[in-house]
């Protein structure tokens, strides 16, 4: 136990000393104008390189996301059905598959998965 305490200590130790370096090691200077204006071939920019992202679109990247993550909890799912026990199997396959229901549920209970407004 004093082991993995004194190895988890290090580990910290050395992480922080790694971030304060790092931190040190790449201060900027904040005002440089030149890297914060976009490139268009040395003119000056038209308009605005700052486009309004759409926040429809990241919410249902996200759904994609963690549904994708769920399938990949899943499938190794069928593989232990042979070495574990086939109630114990049955019941965390259930919840596990409720969960997702109600998740999805809810997701299309607060209209986010409609596609056009």
């Amino acid at each position: 136990m004093y082991l993995i305490t004194m190895m988890s200590m290090i580990i910290f130790i050395i992480t922080i000393i790694v971030m304060m370096l790092a931190t040190i090691l790449s201060k900027k200077t904040l005002l440089d104008r030149e890297k914060c204006s976009p490139f268009e071939c040395g003119f000056d920019p038209m308009n605005s390189s700052r486009l309004p992202f759409s926040l429809r679109f990241f919410l249902i990247a996200i759904i994609f996301l963690i549904f994708d993550v769920e399938i990949a909890l899943l499938l190794p799912m069928i593989m232990i059905i042979k070495m574990s026990n086939l109630l114990n199997w049955t019941i965390t396959s259930m919840f596990f598959i409720l969960i997702l229901l109600l998740g999805l549920y809810h997701e299309w209970n607060q209209g986010a998965l409609e596609w056009n407004n």
